[in-house]
């Protein structure tokens, strides 16, 4: 069957990387001391109050932030509705314990969404740090390596990080519209966008939800109900090929899949940026692809390469197709995506 192909997307976050190098004022958002003081206030009233919970158990009703949270509406419009990415600068992270710096991050993303879990733990806040392990293992997920995690989205509407420690070389942050590929790829070569439009298999590198296969079937651009949608890992797509009941890439795949790399990468395209300890990053998956360099970490255990990382799902966000159930577990808006499976151990 014939895929139409969807029009040239000319939306907010269909932009070109270098063109937001000259316009830091626009998406780093530095926080006053006013909004530092009341996120610190509302840390420490609710760890008085929660003693023996969980810091994932944070919600919106218990972090109350007069002054921050229109700041917040807006930044969620931004994400959804906009270029699709902001940095919140300032948080004296040093200052803090670790235990600290989390409640004030998981306290300022409950303004935003709702957690969703990160790995087969169920974990709704998660730690990203070189872990001494490869990519090479097909039960090993980038974000625990010092790896370049290449160009890709997350199971989630949203990602957020905090910068705790900063790596001692390398670890930037990359971002590209996949949008923009999209329109790329319809210039040059608009033969090979079907290919992307009909379902890939994509490895679930271990943590497969009860009943799944270990890898599941979405096409890299959905179009639904006027929005491009765009979900892809090229590594997780080439390591899904070890299962002999997954679809095969053809030539044409591979052809179109390269194309797309050479796009996300291409310095027309993206853009970097380094993240500073106490910066906080948001990135829309749906139209964003987000990149981390490879880096060389420091020796001394207290100063290695350190984030941490919320996937949050967005209330008022885009619909999604039904096919998406297969990685974000549901399509209901504001309450879908992350990794559900039987808990180990």
């Amino acid at each position: 069957m014939e895929i139409a192909l969807p029009p040239k997307q000319n939306t907010a976050s269909t932009w070109y990387g270098p063109d937001w190098l000259a316009r830091e004022n626009e998406w780093i958002i530095m926080l006053s001391s006013n909004e530092i003081d009341e996120l610190e206030a509302a840390g420490e009233q609710w760890d008085a109050s929660h003693k023996t919970e969980n810091i994932e158990t944070i919600v919106v009703r218990d972090f109350d932030l007069p002054i921050l949270a229109p700041k917040l509406l807006q930044l969620r419009k931004d994400l959804i509705h906009g270029r699709g990415f902001a940095l919140l600068r300032g948080l004296p992270t040093a200052r803090y314990s670790e235990r600290e710096a989390a409640i004030i991050f998981c306290g300022l993303g409950s303004h935003l969404g709702l957690s969703r879990p990160q790995n087969a733990q169920g974990h709704l806040l998660g730690h990203v740090r070189d872990m001494g392990m490869t990519s090479k293992d097909p039960n090993v997920r980038i974000y625990q390596t010092k790896e370049r995690q290449s160009f890709h989205t997350d199971s989630t509407d949203v990602v957020g990080l905090l910068c705790l420690n900063t790596a001692r070389s390398g670890g930037l942050s990359q971002l590209v519209s996949s949008s923009t590929i999209f329109n790329e790829m319809r210039d040059q070569r608009p033969d090979l966008l079907p290919l992307l439009m009909g379902p890939i298999a994509t490895d679930r590198r271990g943590e497969i939800p009860k009943g799944m296969l270990p890898y599941y079937l979405i096409p890299v651009f959905s179009y639904y109900e006027g929005y491009l949608t765009a979900i892809y890992q090229r590594q997780y797509i080439d390591s899904a090929q070890r299962f002999s009941d997954a679809p095969r890439l053809t030539s044409e795949h591979i052809e179109a899949l390269n194309l797309f790399d050479e796009l996300a990468n291409s310095p027309k395209l993206n853009f970097s940026m380094e993240l500073q300890k106490g910066d906080m990053q948001f990135v829309y998956n749906h139209t964003l692809l987000h990149d981390r360099t490879g880096f060389e970490d420091w020796p001394e255990p207290d100063k290695k390469r350190h984030l941490l990382r919320l996937w949050l799902s967005i209330p008022g966000d885009r619909p999604l197709p039904d096919i998406f159930t297969q990685k974000f577990g549901s399509v209901e808006i504001g309450n879908r995506g992350g990794i559900v499976v039987e808990k180990r151990g």
